[in-house]
């Protein structure tokens, strides 16, 4: 039975192999520090936090989420270990709110490896406090309890790391939060919170834990056949999880936790409502003409039920939604998840294998007389016994988890739309420009080391929420560092058009357009199929009179059209105000602009988004240096990618380095051409 506590209380706890999981109403930063005797915590190497994500017995998440789960083995903790406190902390410089009082009560859960709650805690009546200690585990006579703890601190991190006794508080919390905006950078923006009736769903078969001793895991594995449960806990004294944020988010984009026009309690995930009509004098509405407020209908009949002990035939659109692009979107998502939560649980289990084995090897070398003839040669091969004997059975469950992924995979492929699906798929060459706005689009592929050829669709919503980057660094990655700078840049551009085109492709004629600034002229060549195809706004832009030109042109837009969605006066817009989205490329950055450029460019990136204005920037960071620390808001504002495979996106979940897959067309096609040709048509058919 699950004890609910309150402030000060205690329970003891069963078993000293535990996850701790958190749900609150926006992006916090997670982190535990370990305590004497005395309470005292001896130094940064007693603390886990983002940027040392792992201590013996001890892992937390490496980014800020509204979710996380931190993996706790009690009996793995050095011997002056004596309390394990869970902090929590708002993360700073990142646009979100800046207190507790602002947000959902967080809440905090102690549960088994199987997910069996222990204890729970809910943080009420936090107000101005920035950090808090929600729970420690201590041990008390050879036993370990855990209590509710709930303390605030209205001075953030650094108070509270000070109020534990360590020295440095203030650098280290600084640090901290650098960690997490270096991570927030890098990180895959998370689909839409999931009700418990959108979420996908997978028939049962067999148990999710074959294995109890595999190792303290931070994510469970998804091992199907599993149902796969939902984000949002389900007791009423759950908070709603909710994902972390990037930056402020589209109005047509679904809703985020943080954002003030967040859906009624119950919306499905990425479920569209329908707009109110937009009245005389009213604000301009940009609301996802599809979304609902309801919760989505079931998933249609899927294939039958697997026999006993065989996993089930997966199903393309085996999730819910309210059409099959909306079911696409999330099971495409849901294999993400499934991914990264089993790659983590059979690395964790690699982890605890080899600390069991040299536990175990220094408790029989401790004694002298094992240390010569033949009782210290069979220590060690038992140890290593047992070590490959836990590897072998995670990377069976592992191997299980992944075929099953890679036959979904194979069946979601085929069925994937136009949005959805990569420059290979014959969907292509029967694509016709749609009337209504896709859910999401493709922008590339992810793969993990453990089985390179199952590539997930890495999707971003639309209209976007974020900005681009495609890096053209020479230092971006190895393979970057292998090739000639010249071809690496156009690689670049080339994937920036690539992008561009699937934007056209997928938006209704005439409600989206392309403005491209190339201060040199240095993109003509990779520039050339959205200029002969006649799909860009006007010519692109060159020397620094252009750059100001199309600059200018947009701070107007999103100035006009922001003054009139505060005023409710969007009758009051210039008639020659185009209200269709915006999507500005910028190629070899700095070059042409000047301090008041980089203002608007930075303008553009932080308030274009929330009134259709997006950046696709191609850059170097290195070639901006000479602005110093001012950009990097810009940077981290942006979604990196590159032109070439690299390992540097973060999923929301666990936080592994996933590698990245850019788009490409295949070599000799004529896709991209006919899909262009296909945005012209479709422009003239409807008078644009």
């Amino acid at each position: 039975m699950t004890a609910e506590l309150v402030r000060g209380q205690n329970h003891t706890l069963p078993q000293t192999r535990l996850e701790i999981r958190v749900s609150a109403g926006s992006p916090v930063v997670a982190g535990a520090t370990l305590g004497d005797e005395n309470g005292t915590v001896r130094g940064v190497e007693w603390i886990a936090h983002p940027g040392a994500h792992r201590l013996p017995g001890l892992e937390v998440s490496r980014q800020a989420a509204a979710g996380h789960r931190l993996a706790v083995d009690l009996e793995a903790l050095p011997d002056e270990v004596h309390r394990v406190t869970v902090l929590l902390a708002l993360p700073t410089g990142v646009g979100g709110p800046t207190r507790f009082g602002a947000t959902a009560a967080p809440f905090v859960a102690v549960t088994g490896l199987d997910g069996t709650e222990i204890a729970t805690f809910t943080l009420t009546g936090l107000d101005a406090e920035s950090a808090v200690s929600a729970l420690e585990l201590y041990r008390r006579q050879g036993a370990w309890k855990v209590r509710a703890v709930g303390q605030g601190y209205a001075a953030g991190l650094a108070e509270m790391l000070a109020d534990q006794g360590l020295a440095g508080a203030a650098e280290l919390a600084a640090s901290i939060q650098e960690a997490v905006a270096r991570s927030l950078a890098r990180s895959v923006a998370p689909p839409p919170p999931r009700t418990p009736e959108g979420d996908r769903v997978r028939h049962a078969s067999g148990p999710s834990d074959p294995h109890p001793e595999t190792a303290p895991q931070p994510q469970p594995t998804a091992h199907p056949p599993t149902v796969h449960q939902p984000t949002a806990p389900q007791s009423a004294t759950h908070p709603p999880t909710a994902p972390q944020p990037q930056v402020p988010a589209h109005p047509s984009a679904v809703p985020q936790p943080a954002a003030p026009a967040h859906p009624p309690t119950g919306t499905g995930p990425g479920t569209p409502t329908a707009p109110a009509a937009p009245t005389a004098g009213g604000p301009i509405n940009y609301a996802h003409p599809r979304r609902q407020h309801a919760a989505p209908p079931p998933p249609p009949p899927a294939a039958p039920p697997a026999e006993p002990g065989q996993a089930p035939q997966p199903v393309a659109g085996d999730a819910t939604g309210w059409s099959m692009d909306e079911r696409l979107y999330n099971q495409i998502w849901g294999m993400f998840e499934d991914l990264a939560r089993a790659a983590a649980a059979y690395r964790s289990a690699v982890d605890f294998a080899e600390s069991r084995m040299g536990q175990e090897l220094d408790r029989s070398l401790s004694d002298p007389r094992n240390r010569i003839g033949g009782t210290g040669d069979r220590a060690r091969e038992e140890a290593r016994a047992k070590r490959d004997e836990l590897i072998a059975r995670a990377r069976e469950v592992l191997d299980r988890d992944l075929a099953q992924l890679a036959a979904e995979a194979a069946v979601v492929e085929p069925a994937l739309s136009a949005a959805y699906a990569g420059w290979d798929n014959p969907v292509w060459h029967a694509h016709r420009i749609p009337m209504e706005l896709p859910m999401a689009l493709r922008i590339g592929d992810l793969h993990l080391p453990e089985r390179t050829d199952l590539r997930i669709p890495l999707l971003v919503r639309l209209p976007l929420e974020r900005g681009i980057w495609v890096d053209s660094g020479r230092t971006a990655s190895e393979a970057a560092a292998l090739m000639d700078t010249d071809r690496l840049r156009r690689l670049a551009m080339e994937t920036a058009v690539l992008h561009a085109a699937r934007l056209l492709a997928v938006y209704p004629p005439g409600e989206f357009s392309v403005h491209v600034i190339d201060p040199a002229g240095s993109a003509a060549g990779s520039l050339a199929p959205l200029v002969d195809a006649g799909v860009l706004a006007g010519p692109p832009a060159a020397g620094p009179g252009g750059v100001a030109s199309v600059l200018a042109h947009l701070t107007r837009r999103v100035d006009l059209v922001q003054m009139a969605v505060r005023a409710g006066a969007a009758d009051a817009l210039p008639p020659d105000l185009d209200t269709g989205e915006q999507l500005l490329v910028v190629n070899d950055f700095p070059h042409g602009f000047d301090d008041r450029a980089v203002t608007q460019l930075r303008y553009l990136a932080d308030e274009g988004p929330s009134v259709g204005v997006h950046l696709l920037m191609v850059a170097d960071r290195e070639d901006a240096s000479a602005y110093g620390p001012v950009l990097d808001p810009l940077w981290r504002s942006l979604l990196r990618i590159t032109p070439v495979a690299d390992n540097h996106l973060a999923d929301p979940w666990v936080g592994h380095a996933w590698t990245y897959e850019p788009p490409a067309t295949p070599p000799g096609s004529r896709v991209l051409e006919q899909v262009l040709a296909a945005v012209t048509a479709a422009r003239r058919a409807a008078g644009h």
